[in-house]
């Protein structure tokens, strides 16, 4: 690991951090504010919206002004959002939060294409994937236990301090990214003529990778999003939701110290059934129960999953484009993913209120076993090598 790849993956988890708060907390404070249950998760949603919307602007961007100027204004609208958040939940103005998560899924919307930026300043992708990946080790620490320590200690109407930490986590990342010397596409490069995107989207390792990557992080955000409300509904306080949101969170990064090295020893495809595999265990479990320890060891499980999924997606789509093609393709990518994200944000609350937290788990078992299929039918019918490598 090179010293741009550890300042890279510091920052990730730094940026991250905003993400796992939010989940901690959001639900809650929508359940306090919302004129509707319907709307609880409207914050979660609103924050993935814009993560969604900034997918496509972000690459490009990048590809005209480079990857720290890019990373930097991220941090930047991110931060705001931190501070506008604060304002919100001072007054009690459930609309204005929205905005303030918004802004701060467009900071995090920057972020996401970190662990490329990894790639490209590393000779072997997938352990920089990991790498950046297993930085949000600091987020599944950081992020819930922030969120009750500043209420604990610094007690304000609807969590609104945790906010104000927020900011200065933001801003330290930003202090970070300063530091980085990242590797752009070069004047060579740039001047070579690029394949039209539908030519890119096209090959069936780019659909079945972004496949892969779409189902698993919206099933996961579904169900991690869905979770504080359901144990809410069962009595546990914010807390005990906030350990297993922890456990989660390190479910889903913990694995990446190691993932690399497994991605390139067995392949992405076969890592892949593995994720699959833990999903639905993650399922069964929740089917199981309702204790704190179901939901802990579930959403363990469930992180893991994901983990094993995303990195294999994301290692597949790196095969699929050269460096002058890198911020179409990856754009590309991102809005397929994120697109599916943002209605998992949308539709949790209502769909644990309506049909409940049992039903809602069932409901995952299909949409897992097409990834799971996917898998299945790539390594069949694919001859090139799956194991990851540089193209």
């Amino acid at each position: 690991m090179n010293k741009n790849v550890f300042l890279l993956s510091c920052c990730q988890g730094l940026m991250t951090t905003g993400n796992i708060l939010l989940v901690t907390i959001s639900a809650l404070v929508g359940k306090m504010l919302s004129p509707t249950a319907s709307m609880t998760t409207l914050p979660i949603a609103t924050q993935m919206l814009g993560l969604l919307l900034t997918t496509v602007p972000a690459s490009l961007v990048m590809a005209k002004t480079g990857r720290k100027l890019g990373f930097s204004l991220g941090n930047i609208i991110g931060t705001l959002g931190a501070l506008i958040g604060f304002i919100a939940l001072s007054q009690s103005q459930f609309y204005l939060f929205c905005v303030a998560t918004f802004m701060i899924g467009v900071g995090i919307g920057f972020a996401t294409l970190y662990r490329f930026a990894a790639i490209e300043a590393s000779d072997k992708p997938a352990r920089a994937i990991s790498m950046i990946m297993a930085s949000g080790v600091i987020a599944a620490v950081l992020g819930p236990n922030l969120a009750v320590w500043v209420n604990h200690h610094f007690p304000t109407v609807n969590y609104a301090n945790s906010f104000l930490a927020l900011t200065c986590v933001y801003l330290i990342a930003l202090s970070l990214l300063q530091m980085v010397k990242f590797n752009e596409v070069s004047a060579k490069q740039s001047n070579l003529v690029p394949r039209k995107v539908k030519e890119i989207i096209s090959q069936p390792q780019f659909i079945v990778a972004a496949l892969i990557g779409m189902i698993s992080y919206s099933v996961m955000n579904l169900l991690m999003t869905a979770t504080p409300l359901a144990m809410h509904r069962h009595g546990f306080d914010l807390a005990e939701s906030a350990l297993v949101i922890e456990w989660h969170v390190l479910g889903m990064f913990l694995p990446s110290f190691f993932t690399g090295k497994l991605v390139e020893r067995f392949s992405a495809v076969n890592m892949t059934v593995v994720g699959c595999i833990f999903m639905l265990a993650c399922a069964a479990i929740n089917l199981l129960g309702v204790s704190h320890w179901h939901f802990m060891i579930a959403l363990f499980f469930l992180g893991v999953g994901w983990n094993f999924m995303f990195i294999s997606a994301t290692a597949l789509v790196s095969q699929t484009y050269e460096p002058h093609e890198r911020a179409k393709t990856q754009a590309a990518n991102e809005f397929c993913v994120f697109s599916m994200v943002v209605m998992s944000s949308l539709f949790a609350g209502w769909l644990e209120s309506e049909i409940g937290w049992q039903p809602l788990n069932i409901w995952s078992v299909p949409i897992v076993c097409v990834a799971l299929g996917a898998a299945f039918w790539f390594k069949q019918h694919s001859h090139h090598e799956l194991s990851v490598s540089k193209p």
